[in-house]
Formats: structure tokens, sequence, C-alpha cells
């Protein structure tokens, strides 16, 4: 199973990136995936995930409205279309598979999931 995060870049504040996440060896379709992120010296956080089947999706209040997951099942890809971005919204961003199927109170918790891509740098700043 191998993630493939790309997308990130530098951008001013109220810019826009794409993030996308390629997946080998698996089928996106059949897993939770995950977006998570970690600044310098913080702990990484959930950002935001994509359920199975129906394509349930969960946010982060700090980036809810702003930030939008989704996959694209023949591409076997999840992207994160991110919005008015913000300065706080640097860091090195990261997709996950999750480690079975986790509820929804656990659902961005990073001991959830396995499998980690290899992280894409997200800066903004003015």
């Amino acid at each position: 199973v191998q993630l493939q995060a790309s997308g990130g870049g530098s951008v001013q504040p109220g810019g826009s990136l794409r993030l996308s996440c390629a997946a080998s060896g698996v089928t996106l379709f059949y897993h939770t995936i995950a977006w998570f992120r970690q600044a310098p010296g913080k702990e990484r956080e959930g950002v935001s995930c994509i359920r199975t089947r129906q394509a349930t999706t969960y946010y982060d209040a700090s980036v809810k409205g702003r930030f939008t997951i989704s996959r694209d099942n023949a591409k076997n890809t999840v992207y994160l279309q991110m919005n008015s971005l913000k300065v706080e919204d640097t860091a090195i961003y990261y997709c996950a598979i999750a480690r079975g199927h986790p509820i929804t109170m656990y659902a961005l918790q990073p001991s959830q999931y396995e499998h980690w891509g290899q992280g894409t740098q997200v800066t903004v700043s003015s």
C-alpha cells in the first residue's frame, strides 16, 4: 500500500490549493481516508476524512466551510480543496488510511490510521 500526497505550495492568505492523495495497492473506495496536518512544534491533527461508499465527510472545526474533501473512484485519489487559506493553516499535510472503520468521535484521531503518505508542505504567508 502506498499513498502519494501532492499539491502543496506557497500561497498568500485568502488563496487556495488542492491537495491530492493518490493510492496504489489499495482501493480507496473501501476505506475511510483522512487528511492530517502537522505544524512545527505541534502535534499532528486531523483535518478531514471521507468514509467508504456513501462518502460521508467530516471536518475539524478549524477548517469547516473552507476545506472540502472528495474522492475520485476512477482515479483512486482523494482530494482536499482548501479555500480561504489562513496563516495558521501552514503545515505539512498527510493523507492516511483508517485501520478499520472508526466511529465518528474518533474519525480524526491519528491513532485510528495506518498507511501514511509522505506529506506535502503548505505555506500560507503574506
